[in-house]
């Protein structure tokens, strides 16, 4: 019996089929708009999540001054009058810290770098091999420094890829390795190529060169002052734990009366991608409860329609009754008309989103997040406005007199 009023349900739906398109026209753009919504918004997460990540892992950045953030504080200048860090201060946190991975003072300089009869800015950074570790960078051929390299401040250096694309690209059998750099007023050999990393929120991460610390203090900045401090935790290690150590010692070292401010900042870039996730997550949650409100519309305007057909079709609804049909059939031929017709609406408007998502994921430059569970809980509820607002046409058409239906015109 189900099978029986499915299809003549079914056949009604294709008899009208312009009108039902239309219909379904707002459950089509509700299903389709709230899993586009949610797909970009997946998306975006987690390309914040991987470009924080290309930082470095559960990294904390301390830098001179009483601003946070990745740009606070840090300059070269030493944010007015604020004392910078020494490389001592690197050396006396790995050694007295519990939970950390690694540390590297970190120097950095704007300069210009000329090779293979070109030219380009870009920024040099000056640390020593733990820099590597704190920022999760892997070598795409080369090495890292040697010992008495850092000890010495050796003339050598490592170039990310975009330095090797803008300075050794197109020169055929050159990738730069082992090929002479000049930075500034000094030459260094180019000892190795950092993986390419891409772009993250604070620029083109494999625009640098890195050598040295003492290299770049002696060669570039004529300071043995260090800027920044980057600190990497272990995996587990409690980082409300580490900060509380980390700033205990540096006022020590640093000399801070008990009343005195802190003259420095640590940013824990781990708070900053769960900051920015959660963030993107509320505004995909608000732009998906908007698009959602379309689906109501759709589920209106099949009320509407439901309504008409059951005027419309009022001598066939009485010619039921009278040969014998009972109201529950009757009632559940019009509901799977309107669960049909919301269905076929959710699921058009699947197709479609997923197609939308898969272009604008990809216009966007964002990971294109297909989420399961969002495109079946769309159709599962698409189905749910069609027995929503299905039921009271259906409960009109099941409640009709026979003989009044039959006298119908």
């Amino acid at each position: 019996m189900l099978y029986s009023v499915f299809m003549l349900a079914l056949r009604s739906i294709l008899r009208n089929l312009l009108r039902s398109f239309l219909t379904i026209l707002g459950i089509v753009i509700g299903v389709g708009a709230v899993i586009t919504m949610v797909t970009l918004g997946n998306g975006a997460t987690q390309a914040i999540k991987t470009q924080i990540a290309g930082l470095g892992t559960n990294l904390l950045m301390v830098r001179p001054g009483q601003r946070s953030g990745p740009g606070g504080g840090g300059g070269g200048g030493g944010g007015g009058g604020v004392p910078q860090f020494k490389e001592g201060d690197a050396e006396a946190i790995a050694a007295q810290i519990g939970g950390v991975a690694a540390v590297a003072p970190e120097g950095r300089a704007s300069a210009t770098v000329v090779a293979n009869g070109r030219n380009w800015s870009t920024s040099v950074i000056g640390s020593s091999n733990a820099w590597f570790d704190t920022g999760n960078w892997k070598l795409a051929s080369g090495r890292i420094f040697e010992a008495d390299e850092q000890l010495a401040g050796a003339a050598v250096c490592l170039i990310g890829e975009t330095v090797r694309r803008e300075i050794f690209d197109g020169t055929p059998g050159q990738t730069g390795l082992g090929k002479p750099l000049v930075v500034r007023k000094f030459s260094c050999t180019v000892i190795g190529i950092l993986a390419a990393k891409g772009q993250s929120g604070m620029g083109d991460q494999d625009d640098i060169v890195v050598v040295p610390l003492r290299t770049l203090q002696r060669r570039v900045t004529g300071s043995l002052k260090v800027a920044t401090l980057l600190v990497s935790m272990r995996d587990g290690s409690d980082s409300t734990l580490i900060k509380a150590s980390l700033t205990e010692l540096l006022r020590e070292r640093r000399k801070l009366a008990e009343g005195d401010d802190d003259n420095f900042n640590i940013f824990d870039t781990q708070q900053l991608a769960e900051t920015l996730s959660s963030t993107t997550q509320v505004l995909t949650t608000l732009l998906g409860a908007v698009a959602a409100v379309s689906l109501l519309v759709g589920g209106i305007g099949i009320m509407n329609i439901m309504l008409v057909s059951v005027t419309e079709r009022t001598r066939e609804i009485g010619l039921r009754l009278a040969i014998g049909a009972l109201e529950h059939e009757v009632l559940l031929q019009f509901l799977i008309e309107a669960v049909v017709l919301s269905a076929l609406g959710g699921v058009v408007g699947i197709v479609i989103a997923t197609g939308a998502s898969w272009g604008l994921a990809n216009l966007m430059d964002v990971p294109y997040a297909f989420d399961p569970f969002i495109n079946l809980l769309s159709l599962a509820f698409s189905a749910g406005i069609g027995v929503l607002f299905g039921y009271f046409p259906a409960r009109r058409a099941a409640r009709m007199d026979p003989i009044e239906a039959l006298r119908h015109e």
